[in-house]
C-alpha cells in the first residue's frame, strides 16, 4: 500500500514536469542526464527506506516535493542547484536512517 502511494506521489510529480517539458521549446531549459541519474539514485533511495520501514509516510512524501522542486531548478537550467538539492534529499535520507538505527 506505501508503494502504490509513492507512485502515486512520483507520477503526480511527473506530470507537471513532462507537460512544460512538451509546452517548451526544445532549447529552452532540460532536464539534463546529470538531472536524471540523481533523480533516480534519490528516488531508489526513497523506496529501499520505505520497503525497509525506515522513514515515516510524512518524511516521503516530504522527500518527493523536495524532488519535484529539484526536477524543476535542473529544467530552468540551475543543474548545479538541482543537485545540491537532491544531495540534500539523499543526505536527510541517510541521517533519518542512522537514527532509526540507533534506536534498534
Amino acid at each position: 500500500m506505501r508503494k502504490g502511494r509513492l507512485q502515486c506521489c512520483v507520477l503526480s510529480a511527473l506530470a507537471p514536469v513532462c507537460l512544460g517539458l512538451l509546452a517548451a521549446p526544445a532549447t529552452a531549459g532540460s532536464f539534463t542526464r546529470g538531472c536524471a541519474a540523481r533523480d533516480m539514485q534519490v528516488l531508489k533511495l526513497i523506496e529501499e527506506h520505505e520497503d525497509a520501514s525506515a522513514i515515516s509516510a510524512q518524511k516521503s512524501a516530504d522527500a518527493v516535493l523536495k524532488m519535484m522542486h529539484a526536477r524543476m531548478v535542473c529544467h530552468e537550467g540551475r543543474v548545479l542547484d538541482a543537485l545540491a538539492l537532491y544531495d540534500s534529499i539523499s543526505e536527510s535520507m541517510t541521517s533519518t536512517a542512522l537514527v532509526s538505527e540507533r534506536r534498534q
